[in-house]
């Protein structure tokens, strides 16, 4: 259970750097700016409170490891990766642009704290996979996190990954879902759809834990039930809203990608800073 004031922490955090997503989406010209909002409470529960990082060495051998397989997030990740000091904020002014280290989706050789290039989706869960069992079969005690989109699940590695995860017992691989429910194209459950959910997963062998997104109580609570499960990986699906907190963007299939002009960064950052 967290107390009010981490709680209270971790929201005012959220706010902030959502403010900095609509700055940085606002001077690149665009960007996956409405799955950057969904993902956000979970990578700031994860960043803010659990991952053990070390911005200083990047690639300390024992760290956690964080997969954003739905890496075209990649704003978000930049703007939390920059807040935690890995390099200077002010670097993510040029972000996407000729020169920059940041592209739309970001190169682990390019940016520091990143640790695996994604994009191309339905390649992070096997990637987050193969490190779990690799710390293991080296005896570290390093633990793993991955974030899918749920129109990716669309893709036969993942559910490969999922197979192999229950197989060898992966319980240092802890999973989530982003069901914000929309993808690139609509409504995932038109495209094809993924309900029931919990259900495949836990025929694929793994805990399944459906929560809020965007609350944080119950994104603790799920992290730490993962910590303390001993024979299976856990899936956290996360119900979530795409575009959260932009009152324009949310639930918006055409926010998947966007650019915003002066009076849209200016709305989208009123309507930031009226979240409770």
């Amino acid at each position: 259970m967290l107390q009010d004031a981490e709680r209270k922490t971790l929201q005012d955090t959220a706010r902030r750097l959502r403010e900095r997503i609509i700055e940085v989406t606002y001077s690149c010209g665009g960007a996956h700016v409405g799955g950057a909002m969904s993902q956000h409470d979970l990578l700031i529960a994860l960043y803010y409170k659990y991952l053990r990082i070390d911005p200083r060495n990047p690639r300390w051998e024992d760290r956690d490891r964080f997969v954003l397989s739905k890496g075209h997030g990649g704003v978000g990740h930049a703007v939390i990766l920059a807040d935690k000091g890995f390099y200077d904020t002010k670097l993510l002014d040029d972000f996407n642009k000729t020169g920059s280290p940041f592209g739309m989706h970001l190169d682990w050789l390019k940016v520091p704290g990143v640790d695996v290039s994604t994009g191309s989706l339905g390649h992070g869960l096997p990637l987050a996979l193969g490190m779990a069992l690799g710390g293991r079969q080296q005896g570290r005690d390093y633990r793993v996190y991955c974030v899918m989109s749920d129109g990716e699940l669309q893709e036969g590695s993942v559910w490969e990954a999922a197979m192999a995860a229950a197989q060898f017992k992966a319980t240092n691989l802890t999973a989530f879902v982003d069901r914000n429910k929309l993808s690139l194209d609509g409504p995932t459950e038109s495209i094809m759809a993924l309900e029931p959910l919990d259900k495949k997963f836990e025929a694929f062998g793994w805990r399944v834990l459906s929560i809020d997104g965007h609350d944080y109580d119950a994104i603790c609570e799920a992290i730490e039930t993962a910590h303390a499960e001993t024979g299976r990986p856990v899936m956290i699906i996360a119900d979530t809203i795409k575009g959260k907190g932009v009152d324009y963007m949310e639930n918006q299939t055409a926010w998947h990608y966007g650019g915003l002009d002066n009076d849209m960064r200016d709305r989208a950052l009123a309507s930031v800073r009226r979240m409770k």
